[in-house]
C-alpha cells in the first residue's frame, strides 16, 4: 500500500477528478472544509479550548486538513504510510509509518487524533490494533475522529469504484468503526453524517445537512470517541 500511494503523490489531485464528485466541490478543497468543521464543532461542544490541543492527523496524505486547523491549535504532526506523500508537506512536522498498525509516536503524546478517509485502506484485520494503537497515544480524556466513506450512500459507492487509489478499498460502516473504537476502550461515541448538500447549496442551507446528522445516508461520516 505504501508503494502504490506514493506512485500516486505527484498527481493524486488529478485522479480524483470524477464527474459525480466534480459537482459537489470543483477542487476538492470543501470536503477538507467539511471535515475541519465538525472537528472543531465537536471541540467546542465539548469547552475544549483548541489552543491548547496538540493534533495529529494518522494518513495526513499532503496535509490539507492539518493546514486548515493549524492557526486555531497548539500543534499539528502527521504521519503517513507513504513517505511520497510526506515530502510533500515539509512545512508540517511528520514521520512515516514503516508498520501500518504502528503508530510511530511515544504513549500519551496528543490531545486529538483524526483518521480521515484510512480505515477503507487498512485490512480488516489490522483495523483493530491501528485502534489500539491511537489508544496508546492519545492522552487521557482525548479525542479519536474516525471520518470515513458510508457505503450505504450510493453516490459514494460509485464515486469509489471509479476512483483508482480506492481500487482496493474496503468500505466500513459507521457501526464497524464503532465496533473497533469501543473494543479500544474508547467512550462517549457520537456520529454524525455529512456531505448531503454540494458545496453552493451547503453555503446557503447549512442547516439542513445540520437538520440530517443523525440520518445514516450522508455520502460520509464521522465517529467521536473519547479516551477514559
Amino acid at each position: 500500500m505504501a508503494s502504490e500511494f506514493d506512485q500516486y503523490a505527484s498527481d493524486y489531485e488529478a485522479m480524483q477528478k470524477d464527474p459525480l464528485r466534480h459537482s459537489f466541490s470543483k477542487d476538492g478543497t470543501f470536503f477538507f472544509e467539511r471535515k475541519w468543521l465538525l472537528i472543531r464543532s465537536y471541540l467546542a461542544s465539548l469547552g475544549r479550548d483548541l489552543s491548547n490541543v496538540s493534533w495529529l492527523d494518522i494518513g495526513c496524505g499532503k496535509g490539507e486538513l492539518l493546514r486548515l486547523g493549524r492557526p486555531e491549535v497548539a500543534s499539528i504532526t502527521g504521519c503517513d504510510i507513504s513517505t511520497a506523500m510526506l515530502e510533500l508537506c515539509p512545512d508540517i512536522a511528520s514521520r512515516p509509518m514503516t508498520d501500518p498498525e504502528r503508530l510511530p509516536f511515544p504513549d500519551q503524546s496528543f490531545d486529538l487524533l483524526t483518521a480521515v478517509c484510512v480505515y477503507h485502506h487498512v485490512a480488516p484485520d489490522g483495523r483493530a490494533a491501528l485502534t489500539r494503537e491511537a489508544a496508546r497515544v492519545l492522552r487521557p480524556g482525548g479525542v479519536f475522529a474516525i471520518i470515513e466513506h458510508n457505503p450505504l450512500n450510493p453516490a459514494t459507492r460509485l464515486i469509489v469504484r471509479r476512483l483508482p487509489m480506492d481500487r482496493h478499498a474496503i468500505l466500513l460502516g459507521s457501526w464497524e468503526t464503532r465496533r473497533w473504537l469501543r473494543a479500544a476502550g474508547f467512550v462517549s461515541l457520537d456520529t454524525t453524517y455529512f456531505l448531503y448538500l454540494p458545496e453552493k447549496p451547503f453555503r446557503m442551507f447549512s442547516g439542513l445537512e445540520t437538520a440530517l446528522k443523525r440520518v445514516p445516508l450522508g455520502g460520509q461520516y464521522a465517529v467521536f470517541a473519547r479516551k477514559q
